[in-house]
């Protein structure tokens, strides 16, 4: 993973800030499957070519016949775990590489549901990795003592549907701090601009704020947009509308005098390379590691469906863009770590904003 700071550029209407995607090879482990050798060979094409393949793939098929994809950026191919010759050959008629595991998708929903009627506690947080065909829930450092055996207890009984580990942070909302986008003594990130029933708006994360909201482009500024929806906790995402007329491109900004035009959303990947920008720490990249997860922040704030993330991120970069090439991925919720020492980063996916709100990237 790497991470650069680039010096402030003040930005309000782009969602933050980008780097080019590495090629880097993602290693993959095979436990608990083997690769199935394909009569068709398996499509090459983008991490978000992939994506959406992924997603379209997954209408098609039952939970109880597959469990999840990845893409492998080694051989820029899209991986599909499945449990029988029939879906595999609904995956390699569609381009993608088959491979047979032990733990279809319904019984990794079905651990997921234990763990949540079970393990819900603060500092925890659980989601799917099909590259290890498991459930990987992960505890921050504040869970310890009697919480901490019960939890082990829970994955334990899971047996090798689930792994548990060990964070070294506190999973958090990243709301404090930033330069982007405020609302009384709140600060959080712009993440894409949208449009809404012909009119312009942008999405940022949920907990920034509460609808009825104005927010502006700094602390005490003139306000240019009133928040008329916030969904937190469950999702994590809102919509702002702009009062104003500001200069709204689809596009976040590089911090470097130019921009990356955004053209589109897409799904996520597990194994892809994203970038995320924030108005306090700007620009990292890293790569997906996992997806429909579920994190505890305490206080009843518990948030299903994410995206998991190796990428960086810190308080005041909430709300804020993940993207891979031109098209949008998700927005900034919260997690662990710094871009310091690193951490575990959730998002929500834009695509789910997208459909809930009826806009479009534009």
């Amino acid at each position: 993973m790497n991470h650069r700071r680039i010096p402030r550029r003040h930005a309000v209407v782009a969602g933050g800030a980008a780097v080019a995607l590495l090629g880097a090879a993602v290693t993959f482990q095979t436990a608990n499957a083997s690769d199935d050798v394909a009569r068709f060979e398996a499509r090459t094409m983008s991490a978000t070519a992939a994506g959406n393949l992924a997603s379209s793939l997954g209408k098609r098929l039952h939970d109880a016949d597959t469990a999840g994809a990845y893409y492998d950026t080694k051989s820029r191919t899209l991986v599909v775990n499945v449990v029988d010759e029939k879906a595999a050959e609904t995956v390699r008629r569609a381009g993608g590489r088959a491979r047979v595991v032990e733990h279809s998708l319904a019984e990794l929903k079905s651990a997921r549901e234990t763990l949540k009627d079970r393990a819900t506690m603060p500092g925890t947080s659980w989601a799917v990795d099909p590259v290890t065909n498991k459930v990987v829930v992960t505890a921050d450092r504040t869970v310890q003592g009697a919480s901490w055996e019960k939890l082990t207890q829970v994955v334990g009984g899971l047996g090798g549907k689930a792994e548990l580990k060990r964070s070294a942070g506190t999973f958090t909302p990243f709301v404090a701090g930033g330069d982007a986008i405020t609302s009384g003594g709140g600060r959080c990130s712009l993440g894409f601009n949208v449009l809404r029933n012909g009119l312009p708006h942008f999405l940022t994360a949920g907990h920034c704020g509460r609808a009825g909201s104005a927010w502006a482009a700094r602390q005490g500024g003139e306000p240019f947009g009133t928040m008329v929806d916030s969904r937190f906790p469950g999702n994590d995402f809102a919509l702002v509308r702009y009062d104003r007329d500001v200069s709204r491109p689809s596009a976040v900004n590089l911090y470097d005098g130019t921009v990356r035009r955004i053209t589109r959303a897409a799904d996520a990947a597990v194994g892809m390379r994203v970038v995320r920008s924030g108005s306090t720490t700007q620009v990292s990249d890293g790569r997906v590691t996992g997806f429909d997860a579920t994190v505890n922040y305490g206080n009843g704030q518990v948030v299903e469906g994410l995206i998991q993330t190796d990428v960086c991120a810190e308080p005041g970069d909430s709300g804020g863009s993940l993207f891979a090439d031109d098209a949008a991925i998700g927005l900034t919720s919260g997690g662990s770590g710094d871009c310091a020492n690193g951490g575990v980063t959730f998002f929500q996916p834009v695509t789910e904003a997208l459909a809930a709100y009826g806009a479009q990237i534009g």
